[in-house]
């Protein structure tokens, strides 16, 4: 498996943190330059981290991962979306909890979206592949995009105001949605 594979392998495995990322850019309009940062590394780390497992754990875990694979991202992504969803139409009630980006938001953000890339990383056991090189391609395509994506999400958010929130609500939601049908 070539270099252009990996980077392939990487855009694809990125676009649901690609995703996330401006759905929070979006969302959350008012981070620190910290917490922008925050995204892409989380989101690097874990699609780095999660083929590398698979790897490794080969088959031991992979069909009880690949058969709830799905139902896992959508409660997360579904959660999250949500609970935005609901801030962007109640923005007065949870004026405290309103449009805060946590730690554990990114987190959970970060496992939902890289579950997927686990299986890409039994794969790579099965083909023999160069696991080192190969994650690290992947982390930083991920990074990479998922920072581009914050920058462009920021602008999206500041033309649609408050209506960001829902809108990146529905994004969390339907990723969550497709992750649970299998597309």
């Amino acid at each position: 498996m070539g270099i252009w594979d990996i980077i392939g392998i990487g855009v694809g495995l990125s676009m649901d943190a690609v995703a996330v990322s401006l759905s929070n850019g979006m969302v959350y309009p008012n981070m620190k330059p910290g917490q922008k940062l925050s995204m892409p590394v989380f989101f690097g780390a874990f699609q780095a981290l999660m083929p590398l497992i698979g790897y490794f754990a080969g088959g031991l875990f992979a069909s009880l991962i690949e058969r709830f694979a799905g139902i896992v991202i959508f409660i997360i992504l579904g959660i999250i979306g949500g609970h935005m969803i609901w801030e962007g139409f109640h923005p007065d009630e949870d004026e405290q909890s309103h449009s805060r980006f946590t730690l554990g938001v990114l987190i959970s953000q970060s496992i939902a979206t890289s579950i997927d890339a686990f299986a890409v990383g039994v794969g790579f056991s099965a083909m023999r592949v160069e696991i080192f090189s190969a994650v690290g391609v992947i982390g930083i395509t991920t990074f990479v995009l998922s920072g581009l994506a914050v920058l462009l999400g920021r602008v999206v958010g500041k033309v649609l105001e408050n209506k960001a929130e829902i809108i990146g609500g529905v994004i969390l939601v339907l990723i969550g949605i497709k992750s649970l049908i299998g597309l």
